[in-house]
């Protein structure tokens, strides 16, 4: 059984993505898009396991790969291609949802890094969902107390944690749609 940690909101994240960007970048070069620091560690005052997300954006699928033969030369470990769960009200074609995940070198500081397309579904969903919870410190705090609450239910895996917050996200996810369109917000 994977034990799910749901640590205090820590002043120091930020510092640390910029840290771990900078290294990202040196390594994929102008490939990248940007590089965004995205999921609850982004979210000033957010309770988060204490692992950075980070999004490289890319213009195309070829570049995922390339992305992530650099990345695996530079000691990092590649996972799987997996895709995102589709969010309803989205498009639910799979191109919108592939992307590629590697994770930090042994004994380094915690990495997810999400290699998404530019402009599709999830490449968006990310950075969009950030900025709505960083405008709705509230809506922040509420999506913190159901992660700790969740923390302490059995899984069997991590995955099983990320299915049960997946719907939880979408919650938060529909209306930050709504705001974005109200307020101009762009990517």
């Amino acid at each position: 059984m994977n034990r799910i940690v749901i640590t205090e909101p820590d002043a120091g994240w930020t510092a640390q993505f910029d840290k771990v960007s900078g290294i990202i970048q040196k390594i994929l070069g102008s490939a990248a898009l940007r590089v965004d620091h995205i999921g609850s560690t982004s979210v000033p005052g957010l309770a988060a396991k204490d692992i950075l997300d980070i999004q490289a954006t890319f213009t195309a699928e070829s570049d995922l790969d390339d992305a992530v033969e650099q990345l695996v030369a530079a000691r990092w470990e590649a996972r799987p291609p997996r895709r995102d769960h589709p969010v309803p009200g989205l498009p639910t074609d799979d191109a919108n949802w592939v992307k590629r995940l590697v994770v930090e070198p042994m004994y380094q500081r915690r990495v997810n890094l999400h290699l998404r397309i530019a402009g599709r579904a999830n490449q968006r969903y990310a950075l969009l969902f950030r900025d709505y919870l960083r405008a709705h410190p509230d809506t922040a705090a509420a999506y913190g107390e159901f992660k700790r609450r969740a923390a302490v239910l059995p899984f069997g895996s991590v995955g099983e944690y990320a299915d049960l917050k997946d719907p939880v996200c979408d919650l938060i996810y529909l209306p930050a749609e709504e705001w974005a369109k109200r307020t101009g917000w762009s990517a």
